[in-house]
Parts: C-alpha cells; sequence; structure tokens
C-alpha cells in the first residue's frame, strides 16, 4: 500500500469515523447472528463520544484514514474491559487486530494499573476466538444472550515483564 498503518489515542474529532468503520465492521457480526440491531449497530455519536472521555479509545491510521479501532476501560478491581476491536475488512488478516489488541493492552497496564485483560465475543466468530486464544486468552464463561447468540468471554492476566519497559 505504500503507507504504514500507525495507531494513536483516538480524538474527538475520530468519533464520527469509528462510528462509520463500526457500522461496516458489525455488519458481518450482525448477519451471523441475524440480529441488526445489536449495540454496535445502534450506538449513537453521543455514546461514542461519551466512551472517547471516560475510557481509553485507540484509532489505527492508514494516512488520515481510521481502519481500526479499540476502546478499554479499567475496573477498581484492576480487570480491564476490552471492546470493539475492530478492522476494516480491506486491511484484516495482516496483523492489525492483533496490534491494537496489544497496543490497548500495553497502554491499559501501564496508564490505568489493568492486573487481568477481558474481552468476549460471539459464539459463532471463529475468527475471533482464534485471535484472542493465540494471543493467549482463555475462556472463562459463556452467557446466552438469547436462542441465536451466546458471548463468549475470555481472559488473560498481565505479565508483569511484557509492559514493563514501557511503564
Amino acid at each position: 500500500m505504500g503507507m504504514s498503518v500507525t495507531i494513536s489515542t483516538a480524538t474527538e474529532d475520530d468519533a464520527e469515523k469509528i462510528l462509520k468503520l463500526q457500522y461496516l465492521c458489525y455488519q458481518r457480526e450482525a448477519e451471523l447472528y441475524g440480529d441488526y440491531g445489536i449495540e454496535p449497530l445502534t450506538q449513537t455519536l453521543a455514546a461514542l463520544r461519551t466512551e472517547l472521555g471516560e475510557g481509553c479509545v485507540l484509532v489505527a491510521r492508514l494516512g488520515e484514514e481510521v481502519v481500526g479501532s479499540v476502546r478499554g476501560t479499567v475496573d477498581s478491581d484492576g480487570t480491564a474491559r476490552i471492546a470493539k476491536l475492530i478492522v476494516h475488512p480491506r486491511m484484516q488478516r495482516h496483523g492489525l487486530g492483533g496490534r491494537l489488541l496489544g497496543a490497548i493492552e500495553e497502554r491499559l497496564a501501564a496508564e490505568r494499573e489493568a492486573k487481568r485483560f477481558q474481552l468476549f465475543t460471539g459464539h459463532r466468530n471463529e475468527g475471533n476466538l482464534r485471535l484472542y486464544r493465540r494471543l493467549g486468552y482463555a475462556q472463562i464463561g459463556t452467557e446466552e444472550i438469547n436462542r441465536r447468540l451466546s458471548l463468549v468471554t475470555m481472559e488473560k492476566a498481565v505479565e508483569a515483564s511484557s509492559f514493563a519497559a514501557s511503564a
């Protein structure tokens, strides 16, 4: 492509771009479960702006274009909840999802004292499940949302040596 993808903190100016990318990326998930009313497809711009102000939101850029994003928060017990890892369909399968996940883990461990990382995905999303397992996540639970959808919760501990250099 000629340009390298950079990962940085999202700004208020990125909110609309993230929301549009999120809408594009979650179409496949909605199709997989036959439910186009899932939260990522119904989230408002105002709700996304609130997330920008409250949590850690990263974006991946190819030039000026936002081609990926991920969000995270840390609870008082040190559990980092990672959500909405998205990569533009044309950029998938090139390692960008793993880079985004690694970047948010590093940021949440260094800046917000995360002790463990948690995320969830739909039970039929084999690509996500494979990615998360490959990156050290293990399944810790499953919650049935409805007849078509169960959410698989996955977790991994923060390895002290992994992020010590960046703290």
